[in-house]
């Protein structure tokens, strides 16, 4: 029997991040649309794992283009969550310890690092995602762009940090189609504690390769 993926519990009430996200763009982003990813996902993954069971070659075929859509928004919306927090649990301000070091070394300081990030993220075309990852073989920072809802590890090898989603949905009721001012204010609102984590935990998979 297929795993059946759940909506992950949100660590914030919806008004939480409010201004600089709104509480109706939050009640309809994750009620609706992140839901919306896992219960697609679901259903594929039960038709794959019956096209599986009667070897049909064509139907599993056909069907990996939804799971891959699916389960990448599941994915990314479960990291994009806990990248944000209230300003009153952390939100905002600037990371800390190694990761503040390992963005200095890489941008010259976090505010050109804040610059690189949305002069990249502010043009994406269509849909997608804008992400600070973490390079395990050149063991550093990079700055990656996915279309769609492509998570970022499975299609290009790079582990996810901070992911924004530059999807209209994430930002359209309250700033229109002006990108670049959500881009500009969302940096109120991540949390850096969490994205520290994720950066620890990747130098310590990285230092247990090496013994």
């Amino acid at each position: 029997m297929a795993k059946k993926y759940t909506l992950p519990e949100l660590p914030y009430a919806y008004e939480a991040l409010e201004p600089v996200i709104n509480r109706e763009i939050m009640e309809l982003h994750y009620k609706k649309h992140h839901n919306t990813y896992v219960t697609k996902l679901n259903e594929a993954l039960e038709k794959y794992e019956k096209a599986a069971s009667e070897e049909d070659l064509t139907k599993m075929i056909f069907l990996q283009s939804t799971i891959r859509f699916n389960g990448g928004g599941h994915i990314n919306h479960s990291i994009f969550w806990t990248n944000l927090a209230p300003q009153s649990q952390g939100g905002g301000g600037e990371p800390k310890g190694e990761l503040a070091a390992a963005v200095a070394l890489r941008w010259g300081s976090f505010e050109a690092f804040k610059e690189v990030f949305n002069n990249i993220a502010a043009p994406i075309q269509g849909s997608g995602w804008c992400w600070l990852g973490y390079c395990e073989h050149s063991k550093q920072l990079m700055i990656e762009t996915c279309a769609n809802q492509d998570p970022l590890y499975a299609t290009k090898g790079v582990v996810p940090l901070l992911g924004v989603d530059v999807w209209e949905h994430a930002y359209y009721l309250q700033y229109k189609n002006v990108r670049p001012d959500y881009l500009k204010a969302i940096w109120q609102v991540v949390n850096w504690e969490n994205v520290s984590q994720r950066y620890s935990q990747c130098l310590e998979v990285c230092a247990s390769c090496v013994k």
